[in-house]
């Protein structure tokens, strides 16, 4: 804090006063201590007051506890239940236990075909349809720190539903999927969060019904229905091209990236953990999980070297990529899992992860 040298002493006390969470502490030394206080009781944290909250919620906190490594990963699973509502569910690793997410905006409880990406601490729901309501352009964020909604303005430049959302330099990207004319297939918007800025665009090699998407080394890979064309967009050179058939062929599932390594969730027959071998550009078999443990269809997420499958009412097996090869015993994976915590059926949406 700058002083100001021709105040008197009691307003210099009275503002050391006001800009410090504790009184005669340091700030470097208050937050080397609160950015280890694990992230379960940073709820318990913003009770101490508003500007404790508001130091708690802040960006400045979360990438201080992401450029020490103290920053925790939860799981954030969007899913419908037997109704058609929506609703918002986390998983923190560390308890095993999956709980609900209260706060909703009312405008996308029954919405269907949204996009779910992340940035940073807040998550980003887009576009979607309904049965009495065309694909849209809304833009909703959910701040994870301050557990809460806001409606973004402008929306998306073009109105879709059931498209690819992933997140590339620092901006979401909305692509394909159906919209309110016939070119919404062949197109992708690029959305700021910062500047609030949308720009559309659009390109021929987008392949059509879209049903996974990934990222992995700068660039977005989409795969069209039934695993039969995939199509790679590079951030470096803004243009799209069609994936490689070897590669394409074996993207037969949900895919997730740890580290340098890709993975798929095969689920022609059961659930068979792949990974695609960059230096024979073949995919190779890992093992398969047991049908007594886990419900298709299943989505998936990485945190570390762990691979999170949730499938249906959010059962969790979680694969430590690592040890896999050590565990297997006769092609099956030993691996842990999480069960749900609820009675009513959910089918779930999207997975992501999001570290504060």
């Amino acid at each position: 804090m700058e002083r100001i040298e021709h105040g008197n002493e009691s307003s210099d006390q009275s503002e050391v006063t006001q800009t410090s969470l504790i009184t005669g502490v340091p700030d470097d030394i208050l937050n080397l201590c609160l950015a280890r206080v694990p992230r379960e009781h940073h709820m318990a944290m913003k009770c101490v007051s508003r500007r404790w909250r508001d130091f708690i919620c802040s960006d400045e906190f979360c990438d201080y506890r992401n450029e020490f490594n103290l920053a925790e990963s939860w799981i954030y699973a969007l899913c419908r239940n037997t109704s058609g509502r929506v609703f918002l569910h986390v998983l923190n690793p560390s308890r095993r236990s999956w709980r609900r997410v209260h706060e909703i905006p009312p405008h996308i409880t029954f919405r269907d075909g949204m996009g779910f990406a992340v940035l940073g601490k807040r998550l980003f729901a887009l576009g979607g349809c309904g049965w009495v309501e065309d694909a849209c352009g809304d833009v909703y964020c959910y701040d994870a720190a301050m557990n809460t909604w806001l409606h973004l303005q402008p929306p998306l430049s073009t109105k879709r539903c059931f498209f690819a959302c992933e997140t590339l330099d620092g901006k979401v990207m909305a692509i394909g999927g159906l919209g309110v004319n016939s070119r919404a297939s062949q197109t992708w918007d690029i959305y700021d969060p910062i500047t609030r800025a949308c720009v559309s665009c659009s390109d021929a090699n987008i392949v059509p019904e879209i049903e996974d998407s990934f990222v992995m080394d700068g660039k977005v890979y989409v795969r069209g229905g039934g695993g039969s064309s995939a199509a790679v967009y590079d951030g470096s050179t803004k243009d799209w091209e069609r994936v490689d058939d070897d590669m394409a062929s074996g993207w037969l599932g949900p895919a997730v990236v740890v580290g340098d390594d890709l993975y798929v969730l095969d689920q022609s027959f059961g659930a068979t953990l792949t990974i695609w071998c960059r230096e024979t550009r073949m995919w190779i078999r890992i093992g398969k999980l047991s049908q007594l443990v886990m419900t298709q269809q299943c989505r998936l997420v990485s945190i570390g070297s762990n691979i999170f499958v949730i499938g249906k009412d959010c059962t969790t097996v979680v694969i430590d990529v690592e040890n896999v090869r050590k565990t297997m015993m006769n092609g099956v994976m030993v691996c842990s899992s999480i069960p749900k915590t609820w009675d009513d059926h959910i089918y779930v949406i999207s997975c992501k992860s999001i570290a504060i």
